[in-house]
């Protein structure tokens, strides 16, 4: 199933610019607060990109898997979702 990923590739990419300016900022030892502003930013786009992707993938994977009446589809489901919400709240 193809899904409109358009916002979350635009966080990925207005991501990749800001961490290629933190590199910069960090060679030229730029002011440690700006550094972290901008580093902050990039926490909060790749946080934004993630949730927009869990809430797609359970919209139309998980709930696909859920409609199944394949049980080890939807434990196999279930399970991926709570190890990428763990790794996510570490």
């Amino acid at each position: 199933m193809k899904h409109d990923r358009t916002k979350v590739l635009i966080n990925f990419k207005k991501a990749k610019s800001l961490v290629e300016k933190i590199i910069e900022m960090t060679e030229k030892d730029e002011y440690c607060i700006d550094i972290m502003q901008q580093n902050l930013a990039v926490i909060g786009l790749l946080r934004s990109a993630h949730e927009m992707l869990m809430e797609d993938h359970l919209k139309t994977c998980f709930s696909s898997a859920c409609e199944s009446k394949n049980q080890a589809k939807k434990k196999k489901m279930v399970e991926e979702i709570l190890k990428v919400s763990r790794l996510f709240n570490k």
